[in-house]
């Protein structure tokens, strides 16, 4: 099992392709939920990440419908279907990550996602979750929210503590990263650079994620 510390459940928000600490949680709590019923935020995980390219640090982010009311909840944000995002995104983490040890053995199961018209953001997400879940071999108890949690007095909140514009209190051990010779060693990227770089060995890095 996958357990070592921590007996509150964990409340974490929707994202895309997560930051390895997000999946770090995973293996330090026996139940995890991932809030779909707070308001959709603009400019968060919920619909980028960072990957690491020759040059630097890459965000993708996937491009949303205006939501026909105002106060629009994760659940029922739609992806825009414009902009050939799809083949960008798939475009860009090829270019990035196919001379890394492990991309050729991962490409098959994730190429589909980005072939196949994606409608509601929070599904898509979930769906590359579960996968990278099981390929990493993660068995925490995952839910997702029926009603918005306002109040999470029995859970540890990180919805926004996980987030591209604040400082992480995460640190990330380093692992081998095939650009780190040019750029240096990038924390806090997504889980795919991680998967790719360290294949089953991610496991091990996810273990000795520590919160400050």
């Amino acid at each position: 099992m996958n357990r070592d510390v921590g007996e509150r459940p964990v409340l974490l928000s929707s994202c895309y392709l997560a930051p390895a600490e997000y999946y770090g949680l995973f293996f330090r709590r026996e139940e995890v939920v991932i809030e779909v019923c707070g308001n959709y935020q603009k400019r968060s995980y919920r619909n980028r990440c960072h990957i690491a390219g020759a040059n630097g640090m890459l965000t993708l982010t996937v491009p949303v419908e205006k939501p026909t009311r105002e106060n629009a909840t994760m659940r029922d944000v739609r992806i825009a279907d414009h902009g050939n995002w799809q083949s960008l995104h798939w475009n860009a983490i090829t270019s990035a990550y196919r001379s890394t040890p492990f991309f050729l053995f991962y490409e098959d199961a994730f190429r589909p996602f980005y072939e196949k018209k994606q409608r509601y953001l929070h599904d898509f997400n979930e769906e590359l979750r579960m996968l990278i879940c099981r390929l990493i071999g993660i068995e925490t108890a995952i839910t997702t929210s029926s009603t918005f949690v306002a109040n999470p007095a029995e859970m540890d909140d990180y919805r926004e503590v996980i987030h591209p514009k604040r400082s992480s209190p995460f640190r990330i051990p380093p692992y081998y990263q095939v650009f780190a010779d040019k750029n240096g060693f990038m924390p806090h990227l997504s889980i795919i650079d991680l998967l790719f770089n360290m294949g089953n060995e991610a496991r091990l890095v996810l273990r000795q994620i520590e919160t400050g």
